[in-house]
């Protein structure tokens, strides 16, 4: 099973995976985890997204696409895999295509969690983590039973920076120009499948459980 998960900030897309990966044992493959890796063991690829990262830029497409590749011709990615963080942009999706063309492969579906903006900006907005164990909050669903001190460990709880209003705005509007095309993109391709993501997690995972076991049956 070959899959690309699609979903805005805060849209509960790694919640998601880890249910699909626990049903259905696919591969998470995370552009996060791949530069991560690399800049770790100093390959010449994580040498250069190092280098851009220092200086505040964004990674290329070209490099980008590079390390994608680079992860998924390792034998492990062989029969499948869930990418999540890439394609971004059409630019990413149409790369991916062409790669798979070469590979004589293809993608089963492009999953595609929908939620609206303002649930996404109170979603955002609301979290809360402890710096000191990382345990996380919601001012609206999920509080600390003592305002602003972490229930494991007592220390002080804080709004991050890139969940601020502001800055959570400015990643959904990045989204919304960048990556949401793909939808459209993928529709033409009769690859997506559109979940409503304002339903609860498991509900959520509920629909996308019949989705692939559906494909499955295929």
């Amino acid at each position: 099973m070959r899959l690309v998960l699609l979903g805005p900030p805060g849209a509960g897309k790694g919640t998601q995976a880890e249910k699909i990966v626990d049903e259905f044992g696919v591969l998470h493959v995370s552009t996060g985890d791949i530069f991560r890796k690399n800049i770790k063991e100093e390959t010449e690829l994580g040498k250069k997204v190092k280098g851009y990262l220092a200086e505040g830029k964004l990674v290329p497409d070209e490099l980008t696409i590079d390390l994608v590749w680079d992860r998924l011709d390792q034998d492990d990615c062989k029969d499948g895999f869930m990418l999540d963080g890439f394609p971004r942009t059409i630019a990413q999706a149409e790369a991916l295509t062409k790669g798979l063309e070469e590979r004589q492969i293809k993608l089963d579906s492009v999953i595609n969690i929908d939620v609206d903006s303002e649930v996404l900006v109170k979603r955002l907005a609301g979290r809360r983590v402890c710096l000191n164990c990382g345990a996380s909050y919601h001012v609206d669903n999920k509080p600390s039973k003592e305002e602003g001190i972490c229930d494991r460990c007592g220390h002080e709880i804080v709004q991050r920076e890139d969940d601020k209003e502001v800055t959570v705005k400015n990643r959904i509007d990045v989204y919304k120009k960048q990556t949401e095309p793909l939808i459209e993109y993928y529709s033409n391709l009769g690859l997506i499948f559109n979940v409503d993501g304002t339903l609860g997690p498991d509900d959520v995972f509920g629909k996308i459980k019949d989705h692939l076991t559906q494909l499955k049956r295929m």
